[in-house]
Formats: C-alpha cells, sequence, structure tokens
C-alpha cells in the first residue's frame, strides 16, 4: 500500500473520457482516484452518482477526480450511460494499477474467500504525491469529506 507523502504509482489507463490517462502526466493539479469493486452494485453507484453530482466542485478547488475498477471498457460506457456519470472511469481491467495502488485484496462474503478491489480512495497532491487515503471506504458522507480534504490542501 502506498503510503502519505510517498510519490504515487504511476499509471496509463484507457478512460470513458476516450483517452489514455497517465497519472504523472496530471502533476501540477490535485488528482483524486476512487477505487471501487463493480460497475451497476448499489454502493459503487452510490459512491460514482455521488462524485459525479460534485465533480464542478471538486473542478473548482482544482481537482480531478477519476474513478478505477477492472470492469472493460464496455462495462464503463454502460455503466457511464445508465447513470449519468460526469466523473471520467478508468479501465484496470489486467489490475496494474489495483495492484500497485494496494487495494486488490482477500475479501469475505457470505464465509467465501475471494480476491477484489477493497473500496479506497487516494487524494493525490500537485506534486504526485499521496496527501490523503481513505481504506475500506464507507460510502454516505464519503464525497464531502474528500471534497473537504481538496479543499484543504
Amino acid at each position: 500500500m502506498p503510503e502519505i507523502s510517498k510519490p504515487a504509482p504511476d499509471f496509463t489507463l484507457p478512460s470513458t473520457d476516450g483517452s489514455d490517462v497517465t497519472l504523472s502526466g496530471l502533476k501540477g493539479q490535485p488528482v483524486v482516484l476512487f477505487f471501487y469493486p463493480r460497475d451497476n452494485t448499489p454502493g459503487c453507484t452510490k459512491e460514482s452518482v455521488g462524485f459525479s453530482e460534485n465533480r464542478d466542485a471538486f473542478a473548482q478547488a482544482g481537482a480531478l477526480v477519476f474513478g478505477i475498477s477492472k470492469d472493460s471498457m464496455a462495462s464503463h460506457e454502460k455503466f457511464v450511460a445508465k447513470k449519468d456519470l460526469t466523473v471520467p472511469l478508468l479501465s484496470d481491467e489486467h489490475g496494474s494499477a489495483c495492484e500497485g495502488f494496494g487495494v486488490w485484496k482477500e475479501k469475505s462474503m457470505y464465509g467465501k474467500k475471494f480476491m477484489g478491489i477493497e473500496r479506497t480512495t487516494f487524494l493525490i497532491a500537485a506534486d504526485g504525491t499521496i496527501a490523503r487515503i481513505w481504506p475500506k471506504v464507507k460510502v454516505p458522507g464519503h464525497v464531502d469529506e474528500v471534497l473537504d480534504a481538496v479543499r484543504a490542501l
């Protein structure tokens, strides 16, 4: 897992906005990365909609926001269209960013163990270092807390 004040792991991933996003290419402005388990699931939908509804507020605070999961671009595009999401979603089908950020973990549900993304948000400062980490995110109130942290940078 990356640490506060250390450089964020770099990656290049395809985005629903049609571009490839390289984290190191975004230096000079804060970046919020929210890793979530799956498209079109209740918690992930609430989180993605919450960040989308506040995209302008994050932009006014100078920050870019991206959602990341291992879902395919086709899945992301359907999710964006179905829920009118405005925040770009990045597809990490091969799991390199998930591994680099330490969010690919063993999980347990109904007594069964499996590997999956632990809902985690990272705030990357303008210099490319990690400013804040929210592990095991609980969705209610999370977007507001992240926005407050961006404004406090």
